[in-house]
């Protein structure tokens, strides 16, 4: 679980730093050079994987608190 929380929020960083990938001009989306929208589609990206791993922080720290009060009883 833990792991698919650190590639979700490791992945925009990742795309961001790859700075070869996404540094051209064609193709455009509504006359807007790629290198332009694709940062904002990342912004885009971010949010969402952000609120998934912050879902699945949440998830796993639940499964952990009831294991441990479980195996207290």
């Amino acid at each position: 679980m833990r792991v698919v929380i650190a590639l979700c929020l490791v992945a925009p960083f990742v795309a961001m730093l790859w700075v070869g990938s996404y540094a051209k001009i064609d193709p455009t989306f509504i006359g807007i050079p790629f290198f332009y929208w694709y940062q904002m589609l990342w912004v885009l990206i971010s949010t969402a994987l952000t609120m998934i791993a912050y879902k699945l922080w949440q998830r796993d720290q639940r499964a952990r608190a009831d294991h441990k009060g479980g195996a207290a009883e």
